[in-house]
Order: C-alpha cells, then structure tokens, then sequence
C-alpha cells in the first residue's frame, strides 16, 4: 500500500486527493485574482483598508467597544486616523452578567405583563370576586416588575458610564453640554460588540443624582447618539440609498416612493389590543395627508400586502407588536395580521428605504449566541437598505410610543415631506423630553434607538 514515509499510494498518484486539494486551491487563487482585477473589486476577500473606513467618522467620531476575555478598549474612530483608550474597569465576565440580568429582569416584566393581560381580560369576561382578586394580585405584581426593571437599568447606566461611556467623552474631550438645549450638538456612533450589543449605552449615566447642567455625568446631555452594526455599513450609508427600479405613482398622483407607508394593526389575532396604534396612524396620516401616504392597517396589514409596499416606498412606520427569539434571531419579527414577517424575510430582500420607524416590542434585541452578529428586525431593515430605523430595545408601553414617535415624526415631517437625516436629533430631542418628566422610570424612556447615518 505505502512506503516508510507513510504517505498511500493513492495520495501520492497524480490524481490523489492531495494532487486534487493542491489543484483547486490554484484555482481559487486563480479565481480571486481574476475577481480582484475587476473595477470595485480590488479588495474581494480582504479585510477593509483603515482608510476606507474612515469616512464612516465623517458626522462625527465612531467608538467601537471592543469585549475581550484578554482585554476591552474603545476603538475611536474619526476622520484623521484611530485612537485607542482602554477600559480598565470593563471584562467580558463583567458585561456578560450584565447582560445576563437585564435579559431576566426584562423577561420577568414581559411575564409579569401577559399575566396581568389575561387576568384583566378574565375580568372583562366574567367579573367575579375570585379574578378580580386575581386581577389585582396581577397588577401588584406588575408594578413590582416595573420598579425592578427601573432599578435594573439605572445600576446598569451608571456601570455603563464608569466603564465605558465616561472615559470615552473624557477621551474626546466631550466633558460639557451644548450651550443651548437646540444644539448644535456633537454626533456619536457607538459599534458595541459581544456582550454589550444588548444594552443600552446610549442611556449611560447618573440620572438618580442632581444634573449637573455644566458637566452632566450623562450620554444623553452630552451628545446625540446613534449605533451602528460596522464600520463598513455605516460608510455605506453615508454613500446613500442605492439605485434600483423606480417607484410607481398612485391615483392620487404622487409617487409611491415619497409617501409614507403606515402599517397599523394593533388587534393582530392572539395579541393583546394595542389602544395607541391607532393614535400613531393618525399622527402620521395628519402629518402626510392624503395621497401622501399609504395606509395597510387590520386584516388589510398581511405578510404578502406589506413585502409588496415595502418595494415601493422609501418611508415606513409600523405599529404592531413585535417580537425576537433569543435564540434564533433570524425568526423574531413583526406581528401582522396573517403572521411574522420575520427577520429573515426582511434580509431576503433588498430595499431602497430612507427612513423605518419601528413601534414595536423588543425590535432591537440581538440573540444571545449570536451577539455579535446583530441580526436584529432593526439591523435588518439597516442591512437590507433602509438608511435610518428608529426601533425599541425592549417591550415598550404602547403609550409612551405613540408619544415618542408623534414628537419625532413632527420634527422630522415638513410638508408632508420626511427629513431622515434629522431623524436621531429627533429622537433625542424626545427622549431628553421624556426623560426629564420620568428621569426614575427609564424602562420607559430608555429603549429607543436609532440606526444610521
């Protein structure tokens, strides 16, 4: 069979396995050569260039929080090259539990608010002393998930601060507020990785102590932020939407593309009744009159109704229930009448979006073994076209949404016409306003994200 060296006469012959092995591996160098001699395609399977990256800081300084088991540092990203600031007081061990307790307090609310829903719909159903004795257990219950939730997220803001979101600004030398409460203001992009994609760093900060209105110990008095899954997505964003087929035009003589597309189901089947969807539709049918807008609201808001819209306009809002599996992201989505238009829908197709407002439950929560992959509804709208989403961090009082998306629609809407470009100074203008009514209650002011450019 072999010799002394111990290598087969089979995989010594000419067409042996290692002769088949060594000639495919020139083909495919071979192959990438010739895809690398193409014109935009010098850099095929390599890494990206430092420099083509930094336009990505060209708004502002982009701060990619690198977790490590060896070490964590904020990579700072701007326009003249990359610093590095380390974070001492940040581990991969450290962020992990946090992680892990805000998903659980989390979960516990998420709970404690279906039953309190069902105790309060047996109410409705048949009101007799035993479920109203229930029903106020419930609400009990509820109100203590709440106050654990509050709790839960300013532990964890000010851990955020200490370890990652102070240093940072003191790096950039980011310390005071703008001098007016109108701007300007200086924009930050955060790229978290591992662990902390999850959590809410754009909320970092001291809010259970007197604000210091000179040097506030917040991201939110210090600057407007935004996140970002890459880099190189960002860059891409900035280039703008990419071209594609052009939009029809409806009978009411305006172009598919410049209306805004509202999906409305707030009594999707199996799903509690969400009172305030319909207050966002009538925000937004205000704002964009008729034949400015698009409206698929009830049972006329299906799978197939909704991907067909999406090709056509470069606006959407969606009032609906939503929902992420932790542990399959790719199948959390949005709740429509028929059912799930999921996150691998959505990254099956490819859009020409500007702008998506997402009024939904936990649409920017990430998986949990897949953390650094970002494959969120939110991110996957990103990832697929839309150059801005505006989404919720987790199950968000439908209430508290309407208010949030009503003031951002009303900065960013002029003339029935949608600014994208100031959709995250208007979701910071919201939540600062918010905040400031509630600074105790962040679980409702604190999850709101944007995406984007």
């Amino acid at each position: 069979m072999g010799g002394g060296d111990g290598v087969t006469d089979i995989e010594a012959s000419p067409d042996g396995p290692v002769d088949r092995r060594m000639a495919l591996a020139r083909e495919w160098d071979d192959l990438v050569g010739r895809v690398r001699g193409l014109g935009g395609f010098e850099d095929f399977l390599r890494p990206p260039r430092l420099d083509s990256l930094l336009p990505a800081a060209s708004g502002g300084p982009v701060v990619v929080v690198n977790v490590s088991r060896w070490r964590c540092d904020a990579l700072i990203v701007t326009e003249e090259g990359v610093r590095n600031r380390a974070l001492p007081d940040l581990t991969l061990d450290r962020a992990t539990e946090w992680a892990n307790s805000y998903l659980e307090t989390l979960h516990a609310a998420e709970q404690a608010e279906s039953e309190h829903q069902l105790a309060y719909d047996t109410v409705r159903a048949d009101p007799k002393p035993s479920a109203i004795r229930a029903q106020q257990r419930a609400a009990g219950a509820l109100m203590t998930a709440a106050h654990r939730t509050d709790e839960m997220l300013g532990t964890l803001q000010r851990r955020l601060w200490d370890s990652v979101a102070a240093p940072v600004l003191d790096e950039l030398g980011l310390h005071r507020a703008p001098a007016s409460a109108d701007g300007p203001w200086t924009r930050l992009w955060w790229c978290p990785t591992g662990p902390l994609t999850l959590l809410p760093l754009h909320t970092a900060g001291y809010y259970d102590a007197a604000l210091d209105e000179t040097e506030p110990r917040t991201v939110l008095d210090r600057v407007v932020s935004s996140y970002t899954p890459t880099l190189r997505v960002l860059t891409e964003a900035r280039a703008g939407r990419g071209t594609g087929g052009h939009a029809g035009t409806d009978d009411a003589g305006a172009p598919e593309e410049e209306r805004m597309l509202v999906v409305s189901v707030g009594d999707a089947p199996g799903q509690p009744w969400l009172p305030n969807a319909g207050a966002e539709r009538d925000t937004l049918t205000e704002l964009f009159p008729a034949g400015r807008h698009t409206l698929l609201e009830g049972p006329g808001a299906t799978r197939g109704a909704v991907e067909a819209a999406l090709a056509r306009h470069r606006w959407v809002h969606f009032s609906c229930h939503g929902d992420q599996d932790l542990a399959e992201p790719s199948r959390g989505g949005l709740l429509l009448h028929d059912g799930v238009l999921t996150v691998a829908d959505l990254a099956a197709r490819q859009s020409r979006g500007d702008f998506a407002g997402l009024s939904a439950c936990k649409t920017a929560v990430g998986g949990v073994n897949l953390l650094d992959e970002a494959i969120t509804l939110a991110s996957a709208l990103h990832y697929t076209g839309y150059r801005h989403v505006v989404a919720a961090l987790w199950s968000v009082d439908d209430r508290t949404a309407a208010r949030v998306f009503d003031a951002v629609y009303r900065y960013m809407t002029v003339d029935g016409h949608l600014r994208p470009e100031a959709a995250a100074p208007a979701l910071h203008r919201a939540v600062r306003a918010l905040r400031r009514e509630m600074p105790d209650q962040p679980r409702l002011w604190a999850p709101f994200t944007h995406i984007g450019p």
